[in-house]
């Protein structure tokens, strides 16, 4: 396996591979890999020939007085789980190898990152596109693999593939869970004991969610005041949002007929956690 530094190595190595007709599966990651991060990458291992993991904490998808410093970062750790899961090539670049001095060109998709975390994240979103956008040119892979936890993401890449005419196909791979619900991150390191414990009402609040909608309620509003109950219920809980919206423009919903996203996001101290589900209603 191969740990590559920099642009010009990147090409050197891909060229011969995209030559060869080998198809390319990629994993973007901002590292600190856990159980989620291998399940796309077994997933790429499954159905490509040469597997690529980027892990590049991107500073431009960062706000001001958010965590890009702190967040957690282990490249050793990394790319023993990456070797273990038999992937080629890991692309870990530095800041300025991905931003070098006078870079001025920004990828925005509008409508779509108006509202859920791109409401309280300004700019968020716009740094995601663009570093995504600089990695499918420089990976050129034939499927790229998200998790299906950041599903606004999803969404928002899905939407700029398209748009941009991208040639990659975007997989979206079912969250991955603790034993007990919490959905897996990076972030989840942040936790104190007692946060870790009281975080379990994001999940919680979901599944009642879900459990209320198999039972027939269609309000969205009554089912947002029950979440809304339970994550507010715990002391260490601060709700930023619950939202409930349609899976195609995560337009808000207030009688739901069919398929839905509901969503929220919370903070346990100061730690943001973002959790969804996505509901069939029959």
């Amino acid at each position: 396996m191969d740990i590559i530094r920099t642009i010009p190595e990147l090409k050197r190595i891909i060229g011969p591979v995209r030559t060869s007709g080998r198809t390319i599966g990629f994993v973007p990651t901002m590292g600190y890999l856990h159980q989620g991060h291998l399940s796309l990458v077994k997933a790429a291992r499954s159905e490509c020939d040469f597997v690529v993991v980027s892990i590049f904490v991107n500073p431009i998808q960062f706000g001001v007085g958010e965590d890009f410093e702190q967040y957690p970062r282990d490249l050793a750790s990394d790319a023993r789980m990456c070797q273990e899961e038999g992937v080629n090539l890991i692309f870990s670049p530095s800041e300025r190898e991905m931003y070098p001095r006078g870079f001025d060109t920004r990828v925005q998709v509008e409508e779509l990152t108006r509202g859920l975390c791109g409401r309280g994240r300004p700019g968020h979103f716009r740094g995601v596109t663009t570093v995504v956008t600089k990695l499918f040119n420089l990976v050129e892979p034939d499927i790229a693999y998200f998790g299906q936890k950041d599903a606004q993401q999803a969404l928002v890449l899905k939407k700029m593939a398209a748009d941009l005419n991208m040639n990659v196909t975007l997989k979206i791979m079912p969250t991955v869970r603790e034993t007990d619900g919490l959905a897996m991150s990076s972030r989840n390191a942040y936790l104190s004991p007692d946060e870790r414990k009281a975080a379990l009402v994001l999940y919680k609040s979901l599944k009642q969610a879900e459990e209320l909608i198999k039972d027939g309620s269609r309000n969205a509003s009554k089912i947002i005041d029950t979440m809304k109950e339970i994550i507010t219920g715990e002391p260490l809980a601060q709700l930023e949002y619950i939202e409930i919206v349609d899976t195609t423009n995560l337009e808000h919903i207030d009688y739901m007929e069919a398929e839905v996203l509901i969503a929220l996001a919370v903070k346990m101290g100061q730690t943001r956690l973002i959790d969804n589900i996505i509901v069939e209603v029959q």
